[in-house]
Order: C-alpha cells, then structure tokens, then sequence
C-alpha cells in the first residue's frame, strides 16, 4: 500500500511544482532552517531565552532520539533502495535531482519530519500565531519528503508524531 501511496505521489510530478516540492525539501536538510531560526530568535530576541531554547531543545531531542536511536534501531530501508540493499538505487521510482544519490540513512522515521515538527511545534507552544506558519512549512516539509520519494508515508508519519512529541517535550524542560 505505501509504495502505491509513493507512486501517486510520483505521478504528481511536474515542471512546476518539482522545483518548489525541492525546495521545500531542503529546508529540512539537517534541520538548517530551523537551527537558523532559533539563531535568528538568539540575536532577535536576546532576552527571551523561553523562545530560542525551546527551538533548540526540540532540534537536540529529535537529533538524538529520531536519527541517533530510532533510525538505527529500525533500520528501514529506503523504497528507492533495491529490494532492502543500501545504497543501491531502483529505478522504480523517478530520481528528481539526483536526490537519491545525497541520502545515505535510513528510512524510520524521517528526520526531516520529525526535526521540523519538533521544532514547529516548539515555537506554536510558545507563540501560537508565528508557530502556526511554522506548522504549515514542517507539513510542507513532511509532505515534499513523499512528493520526492524517498520516505515511505508511515516514516512521514512517525517523524510527524514523535516531532511533535520532542517539541511539546522541549517546551517544559
């Protein structure tokens, strides 16, 4: 069921939103957006330590337990990946970008959903109206990891759930 999930997700490709759904993606490499946002909330906002720690927390706790831990514990591997063998790559699916050959972990959970929730959920804890925005880019993030492929729809959905999680965690440490 989920590789036809990945497949209708596939067949939504297009000259136009390929290059946004990328972009979108990238946002999420290695939490860089949201490690640049709470630098930005450290230098903006000097004085309210709540904001930019909770922000950072969230991305620690998702860092240790999401891509330390879980991925290494489950070690799903990646649709794209011939039958379970690492890094060897399928051509059953469409290689937008060149993306399959930058990701060399695996599948469960995906980090960039669960870095980005942690993080967005962290800010909407303690600021409803600019954590909502946030909300919105880590579903996009989440959704762009599907739309290119490279995550089974139920790692989208575990890093979504324990993203939340370390946010909501972060923001009563």
């Amino acid at each position: 069921m989920e590789i036809q999930i990945l497949h209708w997700f596939e067949s939504l490709h297009n000259p136009i939103t390929d290059p946004i759904m990328y972009f979108i993606t990238t946002l999420g490499n290695g939490g860089i957006f949201w490690i640049i946002l709470a630098a930005a909330m450290l230098i903006i906002l000097p004085n309210d330590i709540k904001g930019w720690s909770v922000n950072g927390n969230s991305l620690i706790l998702s860092l240790i337990f999401c891509n330390g831990i879980m991925k290494h514990m489950w070690a799903r591997p990646r649709a794209f990946w011939v039958e379970g063998q690492n890094f060897v790559i399928s051509n059953n699916f469409e290689n937008l970008y060149g993306i399959f050959q930058t990701i060399h972990d695996y599948s469960f959970p995906s980090g960039h959903s669960s870095a980005s929730f942690a993080a967005a959920t962290a800010i909407f804890m303690w600021q409803k109206k600019e954590g909502t925005a946030a909300l919105v880019l880590a579903a996009l993030i989440a959704v762009s990891r599907l739309y290119l492929t490279v995550h089974y729809p139920t790692d989208v959905l575990a890093g979504t759930v324990t993203g939340i999680i370390y946010g909501i965690a972060a923001y009563y440490i």
